[in-house]
């Protein structure tokens, strides 16, 4: 019976896991300073809304495979946000592009 259980518990948690992926991905704190050295070393950033399962509002920016958390009303940041747009991460496109494919055909040499 115990089994059971542990097996009907990690069914469930694998469920929720795969229908909220960012559930564990929300920030929880933000900060509302931030020095300028750090918006230099920016690699790319997110802005997490306060909606569905983050219920803080956000910006992410990541730096050396670390996240930091921080408020999207600092004067700084909405400004450095709009300089640095190509730093968004790009949406995957949801479907496969169809290639075209040419048919190329050979001349056979007659003898």
């Amino acid at each position: 019976l115990v089994p059971l259980i542990y097996m009907v518990f990690l069914t469930l948690l694998l469920l929720f896991l795969a229908l909220f992926p960012g559930a564990f991905n929300c920030c929880m704190k933000i900060s509302d300073e931030i020095p300028k050295g750090i918006l230099r070393r920016v690699e790319m950033f997110e802005i997490q809304k306060a909606d569905g399962l983050c219920h803080l509002e956000a910006v992410i920016l990541y730096i050396e495979g670390r996240k930091f958390c921080v408020s999207p009303r600092i004067r700084k940041v909405k400004i450095w946000m709009k300089k640095n747009k190509h730093k968004i991460p790009r949406r995957k496109r949801h479907g496969r592009k169809r290639r075209k494919i040419k048919n190329i055909k050979k001349k056979e040499k007659k003898r």
